[in-house]
């Protein structure tokens, strides 16, 4: 599409790596359905290191060429937008597998004041999959998963997050600091435009079978369905570290609550070996709960994640000198079970003990120490965390 003199409502950016059969077809469907909807927009091909004469075919098209040197799906898209010049942005895969026919009814959502517009290909959210143009595992098992965490996890109202084809304002795009150079671009913009309140809207699309045949797909099902998983669990420090600390811990509640008293159910005995269990329970619980507070406000600090109000007053109220106070009283509290084994030992002439008794305070003392340290150590790192706070 020509260059406008003024800028366009609208750019189409087309990411692109070898598409020459295909990307001819996608300019024109949306060259097409633009002007007969009278948007005034411009197409962009990012095009990621073509050899196959892509970059001709899209010139030939009325299409604007911009060559992005870094390889990668998040890069080639990232300096696509960069080069944009509208005030709104659609993006899609060049390999003809959606249809920019559609591109008005993302544009409508935009204009409705959404920040974010998602399309979805998935029947959850009125979408439609040809035959041929999705693998089974990713339309039933792959997709429909990762679309339900993001929903748990981050409340977004998505159906379809790995959905290539959707559309968003400048303004919210430059708020989001995408950093995703790979296939799970998508997915942290959908993740981070949920934490920061967007508007998302969702858009049914219909997925058509690929149209190359010079080449696989550039998607790898085991590769990115890794990477997607770690960025999710990388972005959400309550399900990574927080919620499996809290299980733990609570598992080794539980444990100390039946063996400290030695209760003997259902045929069988919690004892000593219970409490060492449990021991290890809290202990790993606890160090990965200390990690989802540190990794959260460590986030904050570099503007990954927004600010959680609720962490900054508790950082408000346990200050250094408080956690240094309180981890104090745990130790020592621990040392003094410590002393009264040793004491015992040394009453006993340095002999054999009973271990069954001394267990049960020797296994909870080097817990009691353990956790103090533990707190203490994090008190210290969580204050060097906020010194630029400071």
């Amino acid at each position: 599409m020509p260059a406008q003199a003024e800028a366009p409502e609208l750019t189409v950016v087309m990411p692109c790596l070898d598409e020459a059969e295909t990307i001819g077809a996608c300019i024109g469907k949306a060259r097409t359905a633009l002007e007969a909807h009278g948007i005034a927009a411009e197409i962009l091909v990012a095009d990621n290191g073509s050899t196959d004469g892509s970059q001709a075919v899209a010139r030939r098209e009325g299409a604007r060429v911009v060559p992005i040197a870094q390889r990668g799906y998040g890069s080639a898209l990232m300096g696509g937008i960069r080069a944009a010049r509208g005030r709104y942005i659609l993006m899609g895969d060049a390999d003809d597998s959606y249809d920019f026919g559609q591109a008005p009814l993302f544009v409508e959502k935009l204009r409705q004041g959404f920040d974010l517009v998602q399309g979805c290909r998935l029947e959850t959210g009125g979408g439609r999959v040809l035959p041929g143009a999705m693998p089974a595992s990713h339309r039933l098992i792959g997709n429909p998963l990762f679309s339900k965490l993001v929903r748990w996890w981050y409340r977004a109202p998505v159906n379809d997050v790995y959905c290539g084809m959707r559309a968003f304002t400048r303004d919210h795009y430059e708020r989001l600091g995408q950093r995703c150079t790979g296939m799970e671009f998508a997915t942290e913009m959908i993740v981070k435009s949920s934490i920061c309140g967007a508007r998302i809207a969702e858009v049914p699309v219909t997925l058509h079978p690929d149209g190359r045949t010079a080449h696989t797909p550039h998607l790898r099902t085991m590769r990115d369905g890794w990477r997607t998983l770690r960025f999710l669990l990388l972005y959400s420090p309550r399900w990574l570290f927080l919620v499996p600390g809290l299980a733990l811990c609570l598992a080794g509640a539980v444990g100390y609550a039946l063996a400290l008293p030695a209760v003997h159910a259902l045929g069988v005995t919690f004892d000593a070996h219970t409490l060492l269990f449990s021991t290890l329970a809290i202990m790993c619980g606890y160090q990965s709960v200390l990690f989802a507070v540190m990794t959260r406000e460590f986030a904050a600090s570099e503007g990954l994640l927004p600010r959680n109000p609720r962490l900054d007053r508790a950082m408000t109220i346990l200050s250094l000198e408080r956690v240094l106070a309180i981890a104090g009283v745990v130790m020592i509290a621990g040392i003094v079970l410590l002393v009264l084994v040793v004491n015992d030992w040394r009453l006993r002439h340095f002999g054999h003990l009973d271990y069954p008794h001394t267990m049960r305070m020797v296994v909870p003392g080097v817990l009691l120490v353990a956790l103090g340290f533990q707190t203490i150590l994090f008190g210290f790192f969580l204050s060097i965390l906020g010194l630029r706070r400071m």
